[in-house]
């Protein structure tokens, strides 16, 4: 089912308030997510961009032209979804402004509650928009790409690289991209100092857990990582170093299989999609870490309190336990 705002990015060009692109043209559409539906005559070359695995592999089940980073220049128009994150919304912009030919349409679409009003203001300061359309809680805004690049080059410049405790390499977007996640911390400190063997980081975004079990523990013979963010996964590989063998795999947890087998996984699993709380992920992951582990193997993870992952805990593995917690998050630890 798509989102809302997807079908207000797609609704201009429903109601006929903007043209559909020529058929011999090429449209780049950044944020795609799938479950969209293009209206009668919006037949362009459409090339999506997604970084994020299961949006990725659905829209590639479905057939889409798909990239993790935008590629190529001169296309006709750009779509561009803005989500909850600011700064990466800003650098979609500046992406879909570098790419699209002058004069080229860009068209631009989000929800009210993840500040829609805000990005269209903040556009409008730097180039002259054309005009605007809220539907479906959203809106959609547009504008033409102008000759000079200035625009791309001050979102870009408002939202560089991050250099997180002066080691990990971040960016917009991410996780947690503008300092260490405060229960990833209390994972990190609360680690069993037996920590050793065959050992995963599942969810593991731009690397900072893994990284730290690796300066940390001794009898490391291997360390993978596992995260569905492309570009996360990507900065990790700049962030952590081991004497061990280190390796990436950017996957789906819950959809994809884990082929390898493992003495300890630690775990600092997402519990929302949106707003709202979806603890189903969270429980998907733990069962997916059980799978994973060697008989006897270990699973360390950190929730936020309120969440109730005990009971998957308990039916999934021979012993459970709480670690530590604080005023907002508790370390958990399960052995298989």
């Amino acid at each position: 089912m798509a989102s809302e705002a997807l079908k207000t990015l797609i609704y201009p060009f429903e109601t006929d308030a903007l043209a559909p692109p020529a058929r011999d043209t090429r449209v780049l559409f950044l944020g795609a997510e799938p479950g969209f539906r293009l209206p009668a005559g919006f037949e362009p070359e459409l090339h999506c961009v997604q970084g994020m695995r299961p949006h990725f592999r659905a829209l590639e089940a479905a057939g889409q032209k798909l990239a993790c980073r935008a590629e190529g220049e001169g296309y006709s128009a750009a779509l561009v979804l803005a989500g909850r994150h600011r700064g990466q919304n800003e650098l979609w912009v500046a992406e879909a402004l570098e790419r699209v030919a002058p004069g080229g349409l860009i068209v631009v679409a989000g929800s009210k509650d993840d500040g829609i009003a805000s990005l269209r203001k903040r556009i409008g300061v730097l180039v002259e928009l054309e005009d605007a359309l809220p539907k479906y809680h959203g809106l959609a805004f547009w504008f033409r790409c102008p000759v000079e690049k200035d625009a791309a080059q001050k979102l870009r410049a408002a939202n560089p690289p991050v250099l997180v405790d002066e080691r990990f390499h971040t960016a917009p977007g991410m996780f947690s991209h503008e300092k260490i996640d405060a229960g990833s911390r209390l994972l990190v400190d609360n680690l069993p100092a037996d920590v050793s063997g065959r050992v995963a980081d599942f969810c593991a975004g731009w690397g900072y857990v893994a990284a730290e079990v690796a300066a940390r523990s001794k009898g490391l013979k291997a360390l993978d990582l596992y995260e569905a963010d492309f570009e996360a996964i990507e900065a990790a590989k700049h962030n952590v170093r081991a004497e061990c063998e280190v390796r990436f795999f950017w996957q789906d947890l819950i959809a994809e299989p884990v082929g390898g087998r493992y003495d300890w996984i630690v775990m600092n699993p997402p519990f929302h999609q949106g707003r709202a709380a979806e603890p189903d992920i969270g429980v998907a992951l733990i069962k997916a870490a059980a799978k994973a582990l060697k008989s006897g193997g270990k699973l360390a993870l950190v929730a936020n309190r309120q969440l109730p992952y005990e009971a998957t805990l308990a039916a999934s593995f021979s012993t459970a336990g709480e670690l530590a917690r604080d005023n907002r998050f508790k370390v958990l630890l399960a052995r298989r």
